[in-house]
């Protein structure tokens, strides 16, 4: 069964036709800033081969509290995806327009919908609980998502195979670190407690997104006139994080700049970091401890300064980096020491073929329950 994966991003959209076998067979990656996505050129990329596919997987931030796995797209399914844009509004009308676009260009195909959300559809009460008044968790579900459930989904089943071990009894911070960022306790393969919350701007601090943020500074801007609330959503979500602190995203440049002493820079990685390793240790305390520490996504998978600069400040937790790994790991590897205690990993980000797992497992329990 060839796959034609839709994965649409924060600022792009990543097309993967995938073989019986997970092999890549053809790949694009098309620019999508914010919410904007061009129709026709992402018809003019399935017209090119990529759309030789028997079944599509589509990437979907938000299922809200309805999709808690994955589910064959239905026009029911639409609407009800649709009714989920408010909270997710930069990812999922994105992603609806490219499940619109593939959909209008290959009519014959059946899709699956994949959610970001689904992975943390396992989170205790007291991980997805928001101390806010009851009437209103109840009246809107306000609860804690979470995210980035497809990546740290590939994770929970890619540590124990490089690993040799079995996922039952495996302790896992998966830390993926991208333009969007977020961290997940993983507890026997399923998600415990992570960082993004209700929304994907909760947690580590980010390319252009603050992560979190005393919610009494937000409502004192607001209360003294200083700005809109379209504003100030605008940014916190593309002007604040690295951006805001350095006025790059780019941490390669941020890296850069601060190994030459640029104090903004210097600042915003110190900010970063502090944020990071707060982070990493709070998902070990909902863990009751540390087996592996995996490091994904653009960032963790080519930023050695980055993981390295983190691990520094986590030997309490049993972790220490080889510093020849660190620099020369080149996709999925070990970068511990020998005589580390915890296990370090670097794992390749591949939603593609969690994605393609997920859309696989879907359409052969169909088959077996007809």
């Amino acid at each position: 069964m060839r796959i034609l994966v839709v994965n649409a991003g924060s600022s792009s959209v990543k097309l993967s036709l995938l073989g019986d076998h997970d092999e890549t067979l053809a790949e694009r990656e098309l620019d999508a800033p914010r919410t904007q996505l061009d129709a026709a050129q992402l018809s003019q990329a399935l017209d090119a081969g990529l759309g030789d596919a028997d079944l599509v997987g589509h990437r979907i931030v938000h299922g809200g509290e309805r999709f808690s796995a994955a589910v064959l797209v239905t026009e029911t399914v639409q609407d009800e995806l649709r009714a989920l844009t408010d909270l997710a509004p930069l990812h999922q009308r994105k992603a609806l327009a490219a499940l619109d676009a593939v959909s209008a260009a290959l009519p014959d195909l059946p899709a699956v919908a994949c959610f970001d959300t689904a992975f943390h559809a396992t989170l205790p009460l007291a991980a997805a609980t928001y101390a806010i008044p009851a009437a209103w968790r109840a009246r809107w579900g306000l609860r804690r998502y979470g995210f980035h459930g497809l990546s740290h989904g590939w994770v929970a089943a890619r540590a124990p195979e490089l690993l040799d071990r079995p996922v039952d009894g495996l302790r896992i911070v998966s830390a993926h670190l991208g333009a969007g960022a977020s961290l997940c306790a993983i507890q026997d393969g399923r998600s415990v407690d992570t960082t993004m919350g209700f929304t994907p701007l909760e947690g580590l601090v980010m390319a252009t997104r603050c992560g979190s943020v005393d919610p009494g500074l937000l409502l004192w801007l607001l209360s003294q006139d200083a700005v809109s609330e379209t504003e100030l959503a605008d940014a916190l979500e593309h002007e604040s994080g690295l951006l805001g602190l350095a006025g790059s995203a780019d941490m390669r440049e941020i890296v850069d700049r601060a190994d030459g002493g640029d104090s903004a820079a210097t600042l915003a990685l110190e900010v970063y970091l502090h944020r990071l390793r707060a982070g990493i240790a709070a998902m070990v305390a909902a863990l009751g401890g540390l087996d592996v520490l995996v490091f994904t996504g653009g960032v963790g998978e080519h930023a050695a300064a980055v993981r390295g600069r983190a691990a520094d400040g986590l030997e309490f937790l049993g972790v220490a980096i080889g510093n020849a790994a660190n620099q020369t790991v080149r996709g999925d590897g070990e970068i511990g020491a020998p005589d580390a205690r915890v296990r370090t990993l670097v794992v390749h980000a591949r939603e593609d073929l969690e994605i393609a797992r997920q859309a696989r497992r879907l359409v052969a329990n169909a088959k077996t329950v007809n």
